[in-house]
């Protein structure tokens, strides 16, 4: 599989938080998942997952790859003490304060946090494990959200997250997420 095209490698990270679905608890791959692991993985995940299960024996191609669950997402946000951080600033909001500054102290906040170590290690084995499966040392990838609550019938947040192609290596894979 050596030198196939970067659609074909996919990590999806996103907001939610491996050698096989139950190594940490952190990550999930996309082989085993489907529909019902949308609570865990987001939307874009499960649907990866989904389509690996019904078209892969059909000869199409669907990209390989792992997905960050809800409980790293819960675990940055507990080793960074961001609940409590969000909860205060909620409150601020509902007392007055202008929505864009609210909204740009808990962006500051998430952008000046570390992934916790044990997070960054199911990233890394995950990486290494998909490296050795593709062939390559270091396999370009995309890294793309994947909400848990994403595209519902009353709410879409199509845009709002960032996505980054042609991610080489643990530390450009562990620096876009």
């Amino acid at each position: 599989m050596a030198n196939d095209s970067l659609s074909h490698r996919w990590v999806c990270v996103g907001v939610h938080a491996g050698m096989d679905a139950t190594m940490t608890g952190f990550i999930r791959w996309f082989g085993s998942l489907s529909s019902d692991d949308v609570a865990e993985v987001g939307g874009k995940n499960a649907s990866l997952g989904e389509m690996i299960s019904r078209l892969r024996d059909a000869g199409i191609r669907v990209p390989t790859g792992f997905a960050t669950t809800a409980d790293a997402y819960w675990a940055f946000l507990d080793e960074n003490d961001l609940r409590d951080h969000i909860v205060e600033q909620i409150d601020q909001l509902h007392d007055g304060a202008p929505l864009a500054e609210v909204g740009t102290a808990v962006r500051d906040r998430f952008t000046e946090a570390e992934l916790p170590m044990a997070v960054r290690e199911a990233i890394t084995e995950a990486y290494k494990a998909l490296a050795g499966e593709l062939g390559e040392d270091d396999p370009g990838v995309a890294v793309r959200s994947s909400a848990t609550a994403e595209d519902l019938p009353e709410a879409s947040f199509a845009g709002q997250q960032e996505s980054f192609l042609n991610v080489s290596g643990v530390d450009e894979l562990l620096g876009a997420c």
